[in-house]
């Protein structure tokens, strides 16, 4: 009997997975545990493997398809076994069900209709099928441009006669010359008196089709989910962002002995990145309200901070997190964050590593982006926003000294918080973050 290869669940959270690759073929041989394709869920990528050896008698769904999850996708078995039985249903196998089931039609003969001119193809502006040869010498000579003009030929068709009953002051002599000595398209109106075209207004990018080339790029995987659960976080919380920003010379300094520091002291790693993500942990414990689930008819406070945080792959975003983040210290914080990045850039992070998250941090500060508006990840109650250090003018006495600092901004839903806290908990994580190598003593 064959045996059935279903697609994986590869974590609770998954539903679907789009099939990237077949590595084989219908009629290969296979040994068990050989990969048979390469699948790509929302958060990452992996292989599926035959669960048994023997003849690939069918490939149920091709490349790109995005197939639910425990679907039978192929089958393997000894040649010749019939499995038809195991091949999904499709859309075109219920169509010819249908006819199957349909009485026969009775042939009738065709009735001619008019077409109605409102079903003719416009002209478009550089579309020379709908314009005469002659018209089309006619208007070149004289720098109009056909596709302006009403046609009155069979379907609309521009003629000789449409071009010569166009209004030649409308195009300046030196444009109709520009245009008959370099190939250029007139435009309809131009930059002179009542609309004249000139000389100036004649260029190449005017002789070009509108809008030029395009690419299309299906909307699937990742960017398909995130824009789903954007769009939803937008349309179903009271977001609210709250923008100020901290000093930053205590970090800035605390990072700079890390890097000077022995090899041995295992602190080199540690960075700008880390002490904020630290600093948020602090400040968190002395607010519950924002390390939250908003659910609409309840709010559920967590004890401990399980964070996440943004990371830019070449899939698109992802969002790890860092369970029980509150309880490490700064340096198992610093090793966690990075291996969970690295998983996510290289595709093997675990699918249920990207759940449970209930306070996010995204970091734009290393591209430059001095504020921005951070989306909430819902259900989460807030997600804080690093922007660039830069320098700020701060008044010492009656001087004014340029010292650097951190933007932060963070995002939260008004229903469940209210502007007071919020401001409160970027308050404390300013004091934090300006303090921070103090408060690394105090917690020795």
């Amino acid at each position: 009997m064959a045996t059935e290869i279903l697609m994986p669940r590869q974590g609770q959270s998954v539903e679907s997975c789009i099939i990237i690759e077949w590595k084989v073929n219908e009629g290969d041989v296979v040994a068990e545990g050989q990969a048979l394709c390469e699948v790509e869920t929302d958060k990452a990528t992996f292989e599926v493997e035959a669960t048994a050896a023997g003849t690939v008698l069918g490939i149920f769904y091709p490349a790109d398809s995005d197939v639910d999850v425990l679907k039978v996708i192929a089958a393997i078995g000894e040649p010749g076994e019939d499995v038809s039985g195991l091949r999904p249903e499709t859309s075109e196998d219920s169509d010819q069900k249908t006819e199957d089931r349909a009485p026969v039609a009775v042939a009738v003969a065709p009735v001619a209709t008019e077409v109605p001119t409102s079903d003719l193809r416009p002209l478009t502006s550089g579309d020379s099928s709908g314009v005469s040869p002659r018209a089309r010498n006619l208007a070149a000579e004289k720098g109009v441009d056909p596709s302006s003009l009403a046609g009155s030929g069979p379907n609309g068709r521009v003629i000789e006669r449409d071009v010569a009953a166009a209004q030649p002051g409308a195009v300046s002599p030196a444009a109709q010359a520009k245009a008959a000595a370099e190939g250029l398209v007139v435009p309809s109106r131009g930059s002179g008196i009542g609309g004249r075209v000139l000389a100036s207004d004649l260029t190449a990018v005017a002789s070009l089709d509108f809008p030029g080339n395009t690419t299309e790029i299906p909307v699937k995987g990742i960017r398909k989910i995130v824009a789903g659960r954007m769009l939803s976080s937008l349309q179903n919380t009271a977001q609210l962002t709250l923008n100020t920003s901290a000093d930053a010379r205590s970090i800035l300094g605390y990072r700079a002995k890390c890097k000077a520091a022995s090899e041995e002291a295992g602190v080199g790693g540690i960075s700008i990145n880390d002490t904020t993500l630290y600093a948020t942990l602090k400040t968190l414990a002395e607010f519950p309200e924002l390390n939250a689930h908003w659910l609409g008819d309840k709010m559920v406070q967590f004890e401990n901070v399980h964070l996440g945080f943004a990371v830019d792959t070449p899939r698109g975003l992802m969002v790890p997190v860092i369970r029980f983040a509150n309880l490490m210290t700064l340096k198992q914080l610093s090793a966690e964050t990075k291996r969970l990045a690295t998983a996510c850039i290289e595709g093997t992070v675990d699918p249920d590593a990207l759940t449970g998250g209930t306070f996010t941090v995204t970091n734009l500060g290393t591209m430059g982006i001095e504020s921005f508006t951070p989306v909430l990840n819902a259900p989460e109650v807030g997600i804080l926003g690093i922007c660039a250090i830069l320098p700020k003018p701060v008044m010492n006495g009656s001087d004014v000294e340029f010292v650097p600092h951190m933007g932060l901004s963070l995002t939260f839903d008004h229903c469940a918080v209210d502007g007071a806290p919020a401001a409160k908990f970027l308050s404390l994580l300013r004091q934090k973050l300006a303090d921070f190598e103090f408060e690394l003593t105090l917690e020795r």
